[in-house]
């Protein structure tokens, strides 16, 4: 007689994997909020799965539906969240500077993206003086690592066994939606990146949009970043490149710094103070 080996139960997990990408997707609509329509079409979910779900995040107050216009926002929790993870990595207020610096010196716009997993999420631009600009990237766009040149630049600084996987995971997505991305197209890439130690896009998301990026690394090593600079294909020439890449590497290295002084995490009683000040919300109203 064989015996038959228990089949491993994958839907709680994968429900929590569907939450979590709700979550995301309904932070990119930070302004006005997004609607349930919205959220079925770009999750690609079906509406009662949909519905389900955001009730459950609505429950533990990472999401609010406003009573008027019935559309959804993130919700206080996951301000308590944020606040609780800015005190031990708080990328974006240790990158301003850099970030202001390099957008005023380059006359260009200025990206910190961050990582997450396979991906890499643009979290803020500065612009700089220069009247033309380009749109490949914009705050709030995720997008698989690889694509673009602080994505590219992340991907380059994981290790061979972590960058392989990462190609893996996301080969589907870069041959079907970034065609130009694909891994056979990335590895020359990632090689070229990491023998500089700054990476190149050479236009590969929009033609005439080029950009030079570096990976930021947390204290201990792991990559959890990377700054960026992007302008029109003319203003790219290889000496051009190379110039903002050793800007870029200057300023990675002041934030590196900086981030080895922000390892400190709150005590309870700053954590309750935190839920206490939470700005309030729409509330937990029935998903519809």
């Amino acid at each position: 007689m064989t015996e038959q080996k228990p089949v491993a139960d994958t839907s709680g997990a994968q429900s929590v994997d569907r939450a979590l990408a709700l979550l995301s997707l309904i932070g990119r609509h930070t302004v006005d909020g997004i609607g349930l329509a919205a959220i079925v079409e770009e999750s690609r979910l079906n509406r009662p799965t949909a519905r389900r779900l955001l009730l459950a995040l609505m429950r533990a107050r990472m999401v609010e539906q406003d009573a008027g216009s019935r559309r959804y926002s993130l919700g206080e929790e996951t301000y308590v969240l944020g606040v609780l993870a800015a005190q031990r990595f708080n990328l974006m207020d240790v990158a301003q500077d850099s970030l202001s610096d390099l957008a005023r010196q380059s006359g260009d716009t200025a990206f910190l993206s961050v990582r997450r997993d396979a991906f890499s999420v643009c979290i803020h631009k500065e612009e700089g003086a220069f009247p033309i600009r380009t749109h490949a990237l914009q705050v709030g766009y995720r997008h698989p690592l690889g694509v673009g040149a602080g994505s590219l630049a992340m991907l380059a600084a994981l290790s061979d066994d972590d960058c392989a996987e990462a190609l893996a995971r996301n080969t589907a997505q870069l041959e079907r939606d970034f065609p130009d991305c694909a891994p056979d197209r990335l590895q020359p890439l990632i090689a070229e990146t990491r023998a500089r130690g700054y990476s190149v896009n050479p236009g590969l998301v929009l033609k005439n949009s080029w950009a030079v990026g570096v990976a930021l690394h947390q204290p201990g090593g792991r990559v959890v970043g990377a700054l960026s600079i992007a302008a029109i294909d003319s203003r790219m020439d290889p000496e051009r490149q190379a110039e903002l890449g050793a800007a870029l590497k200057h300023e990675a290295a002041r934030i590196e710094t900086r981030l080895a002084k922000a390892f400190a995490l709150p005590d309870a009683k700053e954590t309750a103070a935190l839920r206490r000040s939470a700005p309030m919300g729409g509330g937990a109203a029935a998903a519809q």
